[in-house]
Parts: structure tokens; C-alpha cells; sequence
């Protein structure tokens, strides 16, 4: 049987954290984040590149080798490349931002 899935309805993160739920085993994940930022000096450094989209809410992204962070907001999605270090600067406090993030080797 085939189960629906609803990207929007249903998703709910912590405040202050982020919620992550793997849609399909293949790398595709829907990521739920609530007032969320990564920690002071931690970056992100992944083995798999990452296309990221901002379905709901916003966010600001930073990478390592750039000054500005880049704001995200519905629509908006960008290509990280494996091991290009970067964090989430922020995420919208009032309401759930909601990610859909496609993990792939490249």
C-alpha cells in the first residue's frame, strides 16, 4: 500500500531546535526548524552534497569561506557541495521554517 505524505501538514519542530524526518532512504529529508541556529563555531561539513529548499518560514545560511550570510525564504534553494563548511545562522523564532533537503554524491 502506498502511503501519502504531507510536506507541510503535520510538521512540527521544537522551539528553539530542529526537527528531521527522512521522507526517502535515498537521501531526500524534510528538515523543520523552530527559532534554531547552529551552535557557536560548530560548521557543517558533509560527505554527500545537499540542494536545500525553503518551503515555509526563513533562514539565514553563512559559509565558511564567504563574510555575508545569505537569507532563504520560501522558494529560495541552493546547491551546497560536499565538505563546503557551513552553518544556519538563524532561523525565523515566530514560526516553523520547513526545509526539504536532497542529499547526493556528486
Amino acid at each position: 500500500m502506498n502511503d501519502k505524505t504531507a510536506l507541510l501538514i503535520g510538521a512540527t519542530g521544537l522551539v528553539g531546535g530542529e526537527c528531521l524526518k527522512l521522507l526517502l532512504q535515498e537521501g531526500i529529508e524534510r528538515i523543520v526548524s523552530y527559532g534554531h541556529r547552529s551552535p557557536d563555531g560548530f560548521w557543517y561539513d558533509q560527505e554527500e552534497s545537499e540542494w536545500v529548499i525553503v518551503l515555509k518560514g526563513s533562514a539565514i545560511l553563512r559559509f565558511e569561506d564567504e563574510s555575508e550570510g545569505i537569507t532563504m525564504n520560501p522558494g529560495d534553494f541552493i546547491d551546497i557541495k560536499k565538505h563546503q563548511r557551513h552553518r544556519v545562522e538563524w532561523t525565523d523564532p515566530d514560526q516553523e521554517t520547513i526545509w526539504l533537503a536532497v542529499h547526493y554524491k556528486s
